[in-house]
């Protein structure tokens, strides 16, 4: 797979707790935004993420992102 599964077409919006998270860029986790471990055996890796306080967070969920883990709006291009 060269290409991530599209999740969704539109993002994630979450209330996070401070903490550290791993978003799913393979877009195959079925605890979307956020990684399951679906991606092994890909060439996909998690996305760290550090939510330094708690805040409303815009994971992508079209996985096209060039924001790494949040929203940049790519999916009103696919």
């Amino acid at each position: 797979m060269s290409n991530p599964t599209v999740a969704q077409k539109f993002p994630y919006v979450k209330d996070m707790p401070a903490g550290t998270y791993y978003w799913c860029a393979c877009g195959n986790s079925k605890t979307q935004p956020l990684c399951d471990g679906s991606h092994k055996g890909t060439a996909f890796s998690p996305v760290k993420v550090d939510v330094a306080v708690a805040k409303k967070v815009a994971f992508c969920g079209c996985k096209h992102s060039k924001n790494a883990a949040f929203c940049d709006g790519s999916h009103s291009k696919l």
